[in-house]
Order: C-alpha cells, then sequence, then structure tokens
C-alpha cells in the first residue's frame, strides 16, 4: 500500500485522470476503506463517475463490508445511483440479517421507483435482486408481490422466488411456481431438487433429478449433484449414486468439495464404507472438517470404532479444530466400543480443550454410552444434571437402556416424561410393556395395554424400498398400488414356494446351517 500512496501523490499532483487506475489498483488490492477515501479526494470541479462509484459498491458488497450502506448514501446524493447500484444494494442486502440494513433497503427500494428507474419493470438483474432481497429476509408475501409487478419475468425472476419458496420450506408453493415456468434452467430445477431433499422429501428429489437429467436433458452442476446425494443416501439409491460419481468424476465436479463429502455420505449411508473410504482418500488436501467428519461418523455408525477414533486422531494431528459434530462421532464410536471411561474425558475435553459447550445431541449419546454399559443410575444423574430440558431422544436413549437391562423405575420414569414429550409414540408404550413382561410384572402389562386400548394404538404400515435400473419403487405392506404389482406378487409366491421346498427337502442341512 505504501507504492500506492505514492501513485496517489502523483496523481494529485498530474491530475483527475490518473485517479481511475489508482483507483482499480487499489480495490484489487482489497483496501476499500483507502478507496473510499480516495473517492472523496475528487475535486468538486470534476467528480467521478458513476461508473467508478458502481466499481466501489461491487467491492464493497462482495464483502458485506460496512461501509456499503453509509457509501451508496453517498452516491445519492452525488445523484449517480443507477440501476446496477441498486442491484448491487438488493444483492447484498439479501443476506443481511440487521434490522437497519433491512430498513435501509426497503428504503432504497422505494426511491428505486420514485427515481423512474423501475418504472417499466427494469432490468432482469435489477428485478430479481429485489425479489431475492424480499424473499431471502423471509417477506415472502413482499416477494411474490414484487414478482407480480415485473411485466417482463425471466428465469433468473422465477429463480429467485423458487429458492426462496424451497428454502422457506414453502414446497408446494414452489411446486407450482415450477409448473407456471415458461422456460426452466439448470438453477430451476436444482432449486427443486435441493428443497425436495431440504425438506425430507427426498423420494421426489431423486425422481426430480432424473426428470431433469434423463428427461428434460439438463446437465447437473456442483450444487444439483451435492444436493441429490442426500437424497440417493436416504432411499438407499446407491447404484443412482455411483451414476452421479461418474458423471461427476468425467465432468471434473469432484474437485468441488461439496460434491465430494456429499459422496462420502453417500456411501456410507447405503452401507459401502470402502467406496466411502476411497472417495474420502481421494480429496486429499482437500479436505475440510465436513469431509473428516462424513468419514469419522461413518466408521462410528458402522461400528468402526477403532477406525473413527484413528481419523479422530489423525484430525488432531494436522491442526484441524474439531466441532460438535466432531464429536458426536466420536462418542458414538465409543458406544460401540463400550468405551466408557475413553467416553468421559473425550466429552469433559469438549468444553475444557475445545472450548465447546456440549449440546443436547452430545447429552444423548452420553445416556446412550452410560445405559449400554448398564450404568442407568449415572446415566440418569447426568439427565438431572442438563443445563436444557431433556428432549424425546434423551429420555428415548434410557429407556432403551432399560430395556436391555430390565430396569422398571427408571423406565417408568422415562415413559412418563416420554408421553409428555411425544403423546401420539405409543411405541413407547408398548416398550415398557415389554419390561413389565420381562420382569413379570403382569399387572403392569394389563395398565400399559389398557392405555393402548384408550389411544386407540395402530402400528404404522412397513415399507421399503428397491432399486431397479437407477429407479427406486416403494412397497407398502400388502401394497397394490405398484402398477406392475401383480408380477411382483407373482414373483413373491413362486420364491416363497420354492424356500418352501427346499425346506421340505433339506430340512436338516438348512437346521443345522442355522
Amino acid at each position: 500500500m505504501e507504492e500506492a500512496k505514492q501513485l496517489h501523490a502523483r496523481a494529485l499532483r498530474g491530475g483527475v485522470r490518473r485517479l481511475q487506475p489508482l483507483l482499480l489498483r487499489v480495490l484489487a488490492a482489497g483496501e476499500l476503506r483507502y478507496a473510499a477515501l480516495l473517492l472523496e479526494s475528487y475535486p468538486s470541479s470534476s467528480p467521478p463517475s458513476a461508473s467508478l462509484h458502481n466499481h466501489l459498491l461491487h467491492a464493497l458488497a462482495s464483502h458485506r463490508h460496512p461501509l456499503l450502506l453509509p457509501f451508496f448514501s453517498r452516491v445519492h446524493r452525488l445523484r449517480l445511483l443507477t440501476p446496477l447500484s441498486f442491484t448491487l444494494l438488493f444483492s447484498s442486502s439479501s443476506t443481511a440479517a440487521s434490522s437497519s440494513s433491512m430498513r435501509f433497503s426497503v428504503c432504497a427500494h422505494a426511491l428505486l421507483i420514485k427515481s423512474g428507474h423501475f418504472a417499466s419493470g427494469g432490468d432482469p438483474f435489477l428485478a430479481s435482486a429485489l425479489v431475492s432481497f424480499y424473499a431471502k429476509n423471509r417477506l415472502l408475501a413482499e416477494a411474490r408481490r414484487m414478482f407480480e409487478e415485473i411485466p417482463r419475468r425471466d428465469a433468473a425472476v422465477y429463480n429467485a422466488l423458487l429458492s426462496a419458496y424451497t428454502k422457506g420450506g414453502h414446497v408446494d408453493a414452489a411446486e407450482k411456481l415450477f409448473e407456471e415456468m415458461p422456460k426452466r434452467n439448470v438453477v430451476s430445477w436444482t432449486a427443486m431438487v435441493s428443497g425436495y431433499a431440504q425438506n425430507r422429501r427426498h423420494e421426489q428429489a431423486v425422481a426430480t433429478f432424473l426428470e431433469m437429467w434423463e428427461t428434460a436433458g439438463v446437465q447437473p452442476n456442483e450444487l444439483t449433484v451435492s444436493s441429490v446425494l442426500p437424497a440417493c443416501a436416504s432411499v438407499g439409491a446407491m447404484e443412482l449414486g455411483r451414476k452421479v460419481e461418474e458423471y461427476a468424476r468425467v465432468n471434473g465436479l469432484l474437485k468441488n468439495v461439496y460434491v465430494a463429502n456429499a459422496l462420502v455420505e453417500m456411501y456410507a449411508k447405503c452401507g459401502s464404507i470402502r467406496q466411502s473410504w476411497e472417495v474420502f482418500q481421494g480429496i486429499g488436501r482437500r479436505r475440510d472438517l465436513c469431509s473428516w467428519n462424513s468419514m469419522i461418523m461413518a466408521f462410528a455408525v458402522h461400528g468402526l470404532w477403532r477406525e473413527a477414533l484413528g481419523l479422530f486422531h489423525k484430525l488432531r494431528m494436522t491442526g484441524v479444530k474439531p466441532d460438535g459434530i466432531t464429536f458426536v462421532g466420536v462418542i458414538l464410536a465409543c458406544t460401540h466400543g463400550g468405551l466408557v471411561n475413553e467416553g468421559k474425558l473425550l466429552f469433559n475435553s469438549m468444553l475444557a480443550d475445545f472450548g465447546l459447550r456440549p449440546r443436547i445431541e452430545h447429552y444423548g449419546c452420553m445416556v446412550d454410552l452410560l445405559g449400554r454399559a448398564g450404568l442407568l443410575k449415572e446415566a440418569d444423574t447426568l439427565i438431572a444434571s442438563m443445563p436444557v430440558q431433556p428432549d424425546a431422544v434423551i429420555w428415548g436413549a434410557l429407556l432403551g437402556a432399560c430395556s436391555f437391562h430390565g430396569n422398571v423405575e427408571l423406565a417408568e420414569i422415562a415413559v412418563d416424561n416420554l408421553m409428555h414429550l411425544e403423546p401420539q409414540n405409543t411405541a413407547n408404550l408398548v416398550i415398557l410393556s415389554n419390561i413389565y413382561a420381562s420382569c413379570g410384572k403382569w399387572d403392569g402389562v394389563a395398565r400399559v395395554w389398557k392405555l393402548l386400548k384408550e389411544k386407540e394404538h395402530k402400528k404404522s404400515a412397513g415399507y421399503s424400498f428397491i432399486e431397479l435400473d437407477g429407479r427406486m419403487h416403494k412397497f407398502l405392506v400388502e401394497d397394490k398400488s405398484h402398477p406392475r404389482f401383480e408380477e411382483v406378487y407373482e414373483t413373491l409366491d413362486s420364491v416363497t414356494l420354492t424356500m418352501k421346498l427346499a425346506d421340505l427337502e433339506y430340512p436338516n442341512e438348512i437346521e443345522s446351517e442355522g
């Protein structure tokens, strides 16, 4: 910057023309405050152009710099505002959460209308920035009103509102808007895939992705791929996940760490730890904390506690600071390994060594760890010491431990709390009934089943997914909704008959193998 200051001094002596390249050089160096001072130093006889002000506005907006709002006011006072100036402000304010910037942006919208820049709908970038501004600040009604006022809506404006609907959980509204779109691009399709996945409508996320990729012929980008992979994981669509990986590898998308991380998680949740590990190793030095956490959690969930803890120590050696998700993984690993003391040490080290205050999910892991080890009283004491109210997961973990170890007293306490937290979940009463039965307390069994009868206990219908040629098929118990259900039942009957014949022909061999 010393060199820039010397150039500035020479420019002041040499005239205004030399200030413009100097300003661009200062902006490139990231010295935004100095650039603002540089603009203010222009002589009043030859004020800087709107273009130069927009250059600085763009830089301030890109960095969410606190000078953005006061500088925008200065541009307004100099009467140098252009549609681009407003676009930059609204694009920046789309992610702002402060009430002051919100009020300022609303006033700027009024100024925009008054200035006449938006009289005929303006350019599409400004229109989409306005829609995004209201939408991302959760003012969906205002966003929709703004959308309706735009006479010429291009894909960018549609996508701004579409993304707002999906991120806000208004999936039905997003579906309707998506159907109305005259032209869809990769951003439109990605918004729907991501929206379905984020709102736990994984089947629709996969189906929409396939429609986009195979029917519409739209090529997925990094965000599309990283959105559909978690959906593949949730429905067990590993074959589709493999096709997506192949596509990502061919098109260089695996260079994106978010895509690679999603792939690690997809393979892990589909049960292929080996492939998950191969992708993790392929990330190499580009690994972020999410990469480490995904792999640690994958090992832990599959009971590979040695590998999970070993990877945690490697993480520590790299100098990366673990977060709360990391500790959920390693405490879970201790649970699978029965490592009570190690789990306690890790739990206590969160605050002592890393400044991480344990959250409710960490207490849940500890209750599970202690409960599985038979330390039910200690688990109950830990619940009583929690700084927050225990949730259904905490009491459910204690109830599960009571079921395994036959502790009636604590099971009753757990169920009492669970019935307050989730009164519709009658499965907790069924577990309590089984605990009573295992301890020979038949009067308790009778009381529970009387309660179940009063609640009209009904077991939810089970269902399963089967992947065939990259497409998912869902089957309910005694389901007849599938278009090929007759063929399915014929095949099932054939398999059942074959198994029965085999049982009659080789009964002793089957029993010995069992």
